[in-house]
């Protein structure tokens, strides 16, 4: 996620004529690619801060006859080509596929298993003012899938950023995540999973950032018929990232780290390595 920009601003010494700041002709486009290796205990769900996861558990459940989800693993690729509309908006959409491991299984073959379209906008901007930043990101999820639980995810995050300094290189952060996920079929029901989390951020001299958060996740269970196969649990989350920037605050890498108690530990690590065709 992206946390916050960088305050810009004219020096008021220079006049208009020679102070104005050159504006990028296209905004920056890149594929932003992160590839994901994540782990599930046995009997859980597990949606944390994204939801691959637990979109490719609920296609194992395919078959009604099915009442429990083995332990599994999953090698997994999100591809969404990103647009920085401006320093205040961005869109994206993409697909996402993979392969899993479940029990003592072999892996399955590589499918693309649903794509996802969305936004990120800084509804506020600090820029050195007294109130944070307030991001919010909002994005819905299609499973491609002939399953009967083929599904739907509408994920939204609201985050409040504030910086401790001018060069908005250190801060606080705190927000919330509410995700829904609806089946395409009335025997199965999944109820909503919502974070509420605080961490903080700090970015070094040679343009290294690394950010945390910490918080807790409680989830309402899932139910298919009269079972309830999936429990609801009130669980920790934490998530670490470590990203390279360059001057301009633009992502050049970037590696997370989530442990989710689902309520057994369930583990996600991420690399994320954007493709630049445009990049200010």
């Amino acid at each position: 996620m992206c946390l916050s920009g960088l305050a810009l601003g004219n020096d008021e010494a220079v006049d208009d004529e020679d102070g104005a700041t050159a504006k990028p002709a296209l905004p920056n486009f890149y594929l932003d690619m992160r590839t994901n290796y994540s782990t599930l205990p046995a009997g859980a769900l597990s949606i944390g801060f994204s939801t691959p996861p637990l979109l490719s558990t609920l296609e194992n459940l395919s078959s009604l006859r099915t009442l429990t989800s083995p332990s599994s693993r999953s090698l997994s690729v999100d591809l969404p080509v990103t647009v920085d509309v401006n320093d205040r908006l961005s869109v994206y959409g993409g697909v996402s596929g993979g392969s899993s491991q479940t029990g003592t299984g072999p892996w399955t073959d590589f499918t693309i298993y649903s794509f996802t379209v969305g936004f990120q906008a800084d509804i506020y901007q600090q820029n050195g003012g007294m109130f944070p930043t307030i991001t919010v990101q909002s994005n819905a999820t299609r499973s491609i899938s002939a399953a009967p639980l083929a599904t739907t995810a509408y994920n939204t995050i609201l985050e409040a950023g504030y910086a401790l300094n001018a060069d908005e290189t250190r801060g606080l952060l705190a927000g919330a995540q509410y995700t829904r996920v609806l089946v395409d079929t009335p025997f199965a029901r999944v109820n909503p999973d919502i974070i509420g989390y605080v961490g903080g951020y700090y970015q070094w001299d040679n343009n290294w950032k690394l950010t945390g958060r910490f918080g807790v996740q409680s989830f309402g269970g899932a139910q298919l018929l009269n079972l309830t196969p999936f429990p609801a649990f009130t669980q920790p989350i934490v998530r670490f990232d470590l990203d390279r920037m360059d001057d301009n605050d633009n992502r050049l890498f970037g590696v997370t780290a989530q442990i989710a108690w689902a309520p057994k530990p369930s583990y996600q690590l991420t690399l994320r390595t954007p493709l630049y065709a445009i990049r200010n």
